[in-house]
């Protein structure tokens, strides 16, 4: 049974509160503000979770969170709570929620809306409200002109996240954080709090924010489709990609930032793309093809498998079904997709993770006996140097296997 929700009395005095605050996003930064000597109120629609962190138990894997969750739930400067009433109390606000992109490829917008919906008989004029989100551009205006239209005066500000998910807590010590706002409150309240996390803080205007932010994920999202088919390209005529990738990194400084090959997925990069996309009336000629080159790649990769070895009657093992290396994040992974090809042409699929809860998976042990032909999905640590039997066919597109 889930515990007891712990809701806030209604004058308990709060500095921030962090709407959608126990997701990947906002419960690092909740805990940030926390470490900073200030109150914070979580409020999520998600009870399970609100009561995991309530309890003192992380969600998610996240850098060094643990021991500040438990020092914020000690001190009283953190608590977890499903009932909206106590934002009314907090200075600032965090709205910090997924913005999916629909069947479409195209933004889903109702997310904001509805949340704000939730939370609107607890805003004051007096408040600042920061969208934190990554969002289609314009969205920002709207949240303010929306409020306006319902008789709030509340200040909004848009400051992105840019951190990457797992290591948020050091790295937003160490970027530079974009602030915007649409007034000289908001964007105060804004430099006030983010001040007190970085010594470096970059002002734009609110659309130049919310464009620089995908970008940002764009331009990641091209450089890792650029090399995929480089990859692609070399292993076609046989050629091994990774001592290319090795010679022309070598002592090279103009391709030292050069990632390696590797499914590129997860809950940012696609979807900000395909936002960028909508925003430019589908003219994004490079976004659209690096989805086809990254979208393509499991393809590839079961193609490649299956010049090594006939895959119909065998068994295919996927090592990792994270979307990246370290995480437990299954969210949006590019290993499930593989999973489902390779479902059409082999006869079983035994998929394994040492970080992703997934009742359908199973221990390594088992896929290395079993497995006539293994693909690698996820380059975790615990793979590197792994070894499997001579007798099975491989396919690692991250070089991470002996």
């Amino acid at each position: 049974m889930t515990p007891p929700d712990p809701a806030p009395q209604a004058m308990d005095p709060f500095d921030v509160g962090v709407i959608g605050g126990c997701g990947h996003v906002g419960l690092p930064l909740a805990l940030l503000i926390a470490k900073l000597q200030q109150r914070v109120l979580v409020y999520d629609v998600n009870a399970a979770a609100v009561a995991q962190v309530s309890a003192g138990k992380m969600p998610f894997a996240e850098e060094g969170a643990p021991d500040l969750l438990a020092e914020a739930l000690a001190a009283g400067r953190l608590r977890c709570t499903t009932d909206p009433a106590g934002l009314a109390s907090c200075a600032m606000l965090l709205l910090i929620i997924g913005t999916p992109v629909d069947e479409h490829l195209n933004p889903e917008l109702d997310g904001i809306p509805r949340a704000l919906e939730t939370c609107l008989p607890h805003l004051r004029d007096e408040q600042v409200l920061v969208l934190r989100s990554t969002v289609y551009p314009g969205t920002s205006a709207k949240v303010q002109q929306w409020l306006r239209e319902r008789g709030k005066k509340t200040s909004v500000a848009f400051c992105p996240e840019r951190v990457a998910q797992g290591k948020s807590l050091r790295e937003m010590a160490e970027l530079p954080q974009i602030v915007s706002a649409f007034d000289e409150r908001g964007l105060r309240a804004a430099r006030e709090l983010f001040g007190r996390m970085t010594d470096t803080l970059v002002t734009m205007e609110p659309m130049e924010a919310e464009i620089a932010k995908l970008f940002t994920n764009a331009w990641r999202y091209i450089q890792f489709a650029t090399v995929n088919q480089f990859y692609m390209m070399a292993e076609s005529h046989g050629l091994d990609f990774q001592r290319i990738l090795e010679g022309i990194r070598f002592k090279y400084p103009r391709l030292s930032g050069m990632p390696g090959p590797g499914l590129a997925a997860g809950p940012c990069l696609f979807k900000d793309t395909m936002q960028l996309a909508a925003f430019s009336q589908n003219q994004f000629f490079l976004g659209h093809a690096a989805m086809l080159v990254n979208e393509g790649l499991p393809a590839f990769l079961i193609d490649q498998l299956r010049k090594k070895t006939p895959l119909a009657g065998k068994t295919v093992g996927v090592l990792g079904m994270a979307f990246k290396a370290g995480s437990d994040d299954p969210r949006s992974s590019l290993s499930y997709k593989l999973k489902k090809l390779l479902r059409l042409e082999a006869k079983r699929v035994l998929c394994t993770d040492p970080h992703v809860a997934d009742d359908s998976l199973v221990p390594l042990e088992a896929v290395l006996r079993e497995a006539d032909a293994v693909v690698v999905g996820t380059p975790h640590p615990e793979y590197r140097g792994l070894a499997v039997r001579e007798d099975v066919a491989v396919v690692d597109v991250w070089g991470v296997l002996a």
